[in-house]
């Protein structure tokens, strides 16, 4: 089985995404706070959830048509049953594992 790797920038995003574990978050707003780009955020989010950490929902149609001034339609993140004890215990083996100067650890992949 193997593992998904853990940069420095997934452990950001997890951290922010442990700050409110139950509640959905959009993902433009998870990378705003971690200080990262779409082009970086929103692929760690995938991986996340293909890893079967994350799960994600598309903003309800209604919300979306009320929204003033029109915008793009948000996808929100949310922690799987069991992913933000997963994501917790991943931040720990990498703050445990890091020897000085490595920005990575893993993840272990999940039978989704």
């Amino acid at each position: 089985m193997s593992g998904l790797r853990m940069t420095m920038q997934t452990q950001l995003v997890l951290k922010e995404l442990l700050q409110n574990p139950t509640q959905p978050q959009y993902g433009l707003t998870v990378g705003q706070a971690v200080g990262l780009q779409s082009g970086t955020i929103h692929p760690i989010l995938a991986r996340l959830e293909r890893a079967g950490i994350l799960e994600s929902s598309w903003e309800d149609p209604d919300e979306h048509a009320a929204a003033t001034p029109p915008r793009p339609r948000r996808r929100y993140y949310r922690f799987t049953t069991d992913g933000a004890e997963q994501a917790r215990l991943a931040l720990a083996r990498a703050y445990k594992s890091k020897p000085s100067g490595t920005t990575s650890a893993a993840i272990p992949a999940t039978d989704s």
